[in-house]
């Protein structure tokens, strides 16, 4: 009896022994943890998902609509339904465009032509229609002169830093800077706008700016005595606007683009003489309320407040050059005396209305491209004479600009 209890549990024990021995044989996979990303790495990666997604989809059905079939038949609607295919070619013939259309195209062409052809062993396009450009813009206003007998003043204003932006297309550019000191502490110190168009043949640009800070002036009298005062002078208002146009008579080698508005390159070094006109209205006020207490004893008693205003009506000639600095750099110089009519809007008692305006324009551009980047400092100075009954001033406008800009 006891033997075959013996061999009845060994019967039982082998199936689960030899069970044991097979599943120690088979190896064991690793449990696989799963990894818990956090909740704001989990969203940006689903929006960059999306993004990719959307952008795929929008990709995929413009492809899908410009490669659709259509009616290819050459009736006079063929050019609208080629159009919204993607399939437009001025250069057919047989496309069927309205006499308008191809109007306006020829005019386009036949300007492209005629004002914006290079000789392209100097010249060449970049390639690129829009240009965006940061500058940091300082400048400062500046009068020298004497604005009543044996007194000699010299006021020049404190450097104003602004910081702006310009958008160009094509030939076409739009600016506009303002004050640092405007953002931060608020008022209204200095700001500008200013637009451009530009082609091969000729460029026009216009301008505005206005500057209420102050203004350091250095007076001497020498009915009194020869020593300078020095104060420091505020409630001067200055501003000024313009228009200056001038054509290129070697339009075909120089491209005065290619300093100040990057929209060509120069290959190789040329210049050009240029003439044109230009139109300037100029306003300066003084605030006799803010008068330095030092100043009052150089002002003739009974004086009224002085304030200058007028307009120019000029015309200008001149020079520009640009130097090719190995393969990405430039260097342009250019130099516009400028010779008018000046009409004085507020003349003071004994003053004449009308006056010669004497002036001189210089301009300096430095220019490194780097495919599409690009940076670069520009140079500006402004003189005008002005001149009425016993007084002689010689205002300036000087300024420095870095910029860095990218073309699209």
């Amino acid at each position: 009896m006891r033997r075959s209890l013996l061999i009845f549990m060994a019967l039982c024990c082998l199936p689960m022994l030899s069970w044991g021995h097979r599943a120690a044989e088979q190896p064991v996979e690793p449990v696989q943890q799963e990894t818990l990303l956090p909740d704001t790495l989990l969203s940006d990666t689903v929006a960059v998902e999306k993004k990719e997604s959307l952008k795929q989809r929008v990709t995929k059905y413009i492809n899908d609509k410009l490669n659709e079939p259509y009616d290819t038949t050459r009736d006079s609607r063929y050019w609208w339904r080629a159009m919204k295919h993607g399939k437009i070619n001025f250069k057919d013939s047989t496309m069927g465009y309205p006499k308008f259309v191809m109007f306006c195209y020829n005019t386009y062409m036949w300007g492209d032509r005629a004002f914006n052809s290079y000789d392209s062993a100097y010249v060449v396009s970049t390639g690129k229609n829009w240009k965006l450009i940061l500058k940091s813009n300082n400048w400062l206003d500046s009068y020298i002169g004497t604005p009543f007998n044996d007194v000699r003043v010299m006021m020049n204003s404190n450097l104003v830093s602004n910081i702006g932006v310009s958008l160009s297309f094509m030939a076409v550019s739009l600016g506009y800077s303002i004050s640092i000191s405007n953002l931060i502490h608020g008022g209204k110190v200095s700001n500008k706008v200013d637009f451009s168009f530009t082609c091969a043949r000729f460029t026009a640009d216009a301008y505005y700016w206005e500057n209420q800070n102050d203004i350091n002036v250095i007076y001497t009298d020498k009915s009194i005595d020869d020593h300078k005062h020095k104060y420091r002078q505020s409630g001067i208002s200055r501003k000024a606007m313009g228009l200056t146009a001038y054509y290129f008579f070697n339009n075909r080698r120089y491209a005065q683009a290619a300093a100040y508005c990057f929209s060509k390159y120069q290959k190789r070094s040329a210049g050009s003489f240029l003439a044109g006109i230009s139109l300037q209205h100029f306003d300066v006020k003084f605030d006799m309320d803010k008068l330095a207490d030092d100043a009052w004893a150089y002002i003739p008693e009974g004086t009224a407040p002085p304030r200058i205003l007028y307009n120019d009506y000029c015309v200008l000639f001149g020079y520009g050059y640009n130097f090719v600095l190995g393969r990405k750099w430039l260097l342009n110089l250019t130099f516009t005396p400028y010779i008018g009519y000046r009409y004085n809007i507020l003349p003071q008692p004994g003053q004449k209305r009308s006056d010669i305006s004497l002036n001189l324009r210089g301009r300096i551009g430095l220019v490194y491209n780097h495919k599409k980047f690009f940076m670069g400092l520009q140079g500006y100075a402004d003189h005008h004479r002005y001149k009425v009954k016993d007084s002689r001033l010689y205002n300036s406008m000087i300024e420095l600009t870095a910029l860095a800009g990218i073309r699209f």
